[in-house]
This record gives C-alpha cells, structure tokens and sequence, in this order.
C-alpha cells in the first residue's frame, strides 16, 4: 500500500527528537540537565484548574461552537486588544486548540499551491514544514548577529519576494533566537508587506513573556491591521502547554475561513478548556509576574555561565525563554566539525542537552557560525549552574 506523495514534505518540532536522544541516554541511568524543550515546568495557576474542572463538573464536556465559546472570544477581544492598543471585534477571534493549529489555517487560507511564502530561519520549524507540505514555496529569510542579539536581515528578505509571494511569517520576540524588532525593523517589514500586497502571520506567542520594555504588534502600524493575523497562545503566559488553547486574532474574512477550518478539523476546541482559558485571563495575575521573576533569574544564571565559557558567546534577552549561543569556537577548541556531533557529544560527556541551529530550519547559504540553542523554561536555576558549569570544564578541558 502506498502512503501520500505529500508526507515527505511534512517536516516536525525537531526539539522532540532531541528530547529522544534525552530520554534514551537518561534510560541508561545517566544525568540529564534538560535544555532541549520549550515546555515550562511551572504549574497551571490554581484558579485556573478550578475554573476547569467546575466546567466539568457543570457538564460543560460536549460539542461548542466552532469559533469558541462567545464569552472566550469576548475576553480574548478585551485583552489581546487592549494589550495592543487595538479595537478587536469579537467576531474577528477563532479559538484553536493551542497557538500551532493557526499557522496551517492561516496558510490554507491565503496559500494556494505554488505560492510562495516569507518565513524566518531560524525559526520555528513548523513554518518551513506547513509552508511545503500545503504545496507552497518556502523563502526563508535569515538574520545577522548585532551587539544586542541579531537583526533580520532585511536586504535577503527584499531580494527574495517575486511574483508567487502571498505572505510573511513575522515572529517578533523570536523562537529560537530570541530576537525583537526594533521600531524600525517592524516597520520596515510593514512596509514590504504594504508594497507587496502580502499577508502577515504576526506570530506573538512571546508577546508578555519578556523581561523589560513593552511589547508592540506589527498589526497596530498604519495599513497592518486589515491585513496582520494575530496568533496568540495561552501555552507560553499561563503554563497552559498541554491545554492546547489559542486564538487567531483575523481580519473577518480570514475569521471566517479559519472557523470553517475548525469545523472540519476538530469541530471544535475543547469546551471546558476554553472555560479555563476565561478564568487565565480575568483571575488573579500574580503567578505570571512570579514567572517571569523565576525565568529572569534563570536567564541571568545561563547567560552568565554560558559567556564564561571559552568560545562561547551570547547576548541577553529581554523575551522569550531561549538564548541562541555563538560555539563557533568552542566547537573549534573541542576539534568537532559538525554541531549535531556537538550535541551529541555533549551530552554523553556532561548531561547537558540542547538544541542547534540546524533543529530550526535549513542553513542559509554564506552561514559560517555554529549556534547553540538552550531553552531555560523547564530546568531549574541550580540545575542550570551545575549543568553549564560541567559544560564549561568539558570545553576547557580541549
């Protein structure tokens, strides 16, 4: 029996096969110091379980409608809108069952096949994935290092729009590297996105996770939000990851495609989960902000020890819960060529398991650096010390 021509154009979260490698070797009786997965090892906040499991208890369990309960899309219009200095329509929210299902939706809705799509690399791997397996054309745009982080690199995204273009993924707060727009990189990509006629896929799954500073959507430029889905999460902000609860955020007539998509996915998202989501975003905030105190002080301590180790370098972010080291040299110290051979090596030699560039899409030609990906949500601080200090003396060692 033959399977579909189309599955060898579905790509994966490639972090879950690094996850494997974690597992296997912990099997064996060996340490692991978990860097490898974006999950958060915080608790759902207790007025938000209650508020699910009364929903259960209220026999709130059978089919919804499609697009969401109204009294979700209604909270989620209030403050996604007014997070963002923007009016939002309740009609213009779609619930999904977590942040990821707004991707495919987004590009089943502006995408035919042949078209082509703008996506950031690195970035997350399901961009690359969804944009080839619905048919389409990938054009990845790539980023270069600055004394903050790393900047998109704006000239390659120019030179790569041709007739086929339909839409740009932007991931502002970026995953992996961590990244932000300044102002004028954000709007310059509304300007493309303008003289281009193309769509926009704000991805802003990190848009509170963030340590200083505040958080700008590009759909609150001129001319953006008739033309800017919004994707929002509440995976990320209220530890909610195997909830599976999101939004697209969607000018009405996307709106409508996506809740048609809904319908003949799932038929609908989980209807005592969207319960919970109510009470996430009107219930006591407090057990956010001792988040992000806890990530910060996690994000300090791997930051530190990662820039004391010899050919090593990053910068310090002020979102998300990833840094995205330089090991060029390190790498060079240790005499290994490859950095899946890094990893591995790695973490037979000091338990410490991470991600790299290559789990987050395919280089870009010219690339000469070889970066590192650690995620710092779901291992705690004194782990992280003990973890990045075998790291260090395994580097220095040679």
């Amino acid at each position: 029996m033959k399977t579909a021509k189309r599955l060898s154009d579905l790509g994966t979260e490639t972090a879950f096969r690094v996850a494997q490698a974690a597992a296997d070797w912990r099997a064996q009786g060996n340490r692991v110091y978990p860097f490898h997965l974006g999950d958060l090892d915080f608790p759902m906040a207790p007025h938000i379980v209650e508020a699910m499991n009364r929903a259960i208890a209220d026999g709130k369990t059978g089919y919804c409608p499609g697009p969401g309960i109204p009294e979700l899309r209604a909270a989620l219009a209030e403050d996604i809108g007014s997070r963002r200095g923007i009016d939002i329509d309740p009609a213009e929210v779609v619930v999904t069952t977590g942040g990821k299902p707004v991707i495919t939706k987004f590009l089943q809705a502006v995408m035919d096949p042949g078209q082509s799509v703008l996506y950031p690399n690195p970035g997350f791997p399901i961009y690359e994935s969804q944009i080839e397996y619905l048919g389409g054309r990938g054009l990845p745009y790539g980023y270069v290092p600055t004394e903050d982080g790393f900047a998109i690199d704006l000239d390659r995204l120019r030179d790569s729009i041709d007739e086929t273009t339909v839409a740009i993924i932007y991931n502002d707060l970026q995953n992996p590297i961590s990244a932000e727009s300044t102002a004028e990189e954000r709007e310059a990509i509304a300007q493309i996105a303008q003289e281009h006629n193309l769509w926009v896929l704000s991805d802003e799954a990190y848009f509170e996770m963030r340590y200083g500073g505040e958080s700008t959507s590009i759909a609150t430029l001129p001319g953006m939000r008739e033309r800017t889905v919004i994707l929002y999460t509440f995976s990320k902000k209220f530890a909610m990851t195997g909830s599976r609860l999101g939004c697209a955020v969607a000018p009405k007539e996307i709106a409508e495609a996506i809740s048609t998509m809904n319908t003949n996915d799932e038929s609908c998202t989980t209807h005592y989960v969207q319960w919970a989501g109510i009470s996430a975003l009107q219930g006591p905030q407090g057990g956010v902000a001792e988040m992000l105190d806890v990530l910060r002080a996690r994000r300090d301590a791997a930051c530190t020890l990662i820039n004391a180790i010899p050919g090593m370098e990053v910068a310090v972010p002020e979102s998300t819960f990833y840094i995205f080291p330089d090991a060029t040299e390190a790498m060079a110290a240790k005499g290994i060529a490859t950095l899946s051979d890094f990893s591995t090596e790695a973490l037979h030699a000091t338990g410490v398991s991470f991600c790299t560039r290559e789990h987050f899409g395919r280089p870009l030609p010219g690339e000469d650096r070889k970066y590192i990906r650690l995620a710092y949500s779901g291992i705690g601080e004194d782990d992280i010390v003990e973890g990045l200090t075998k790291l260090r003396e395994w580097v220095e060692a040679g």
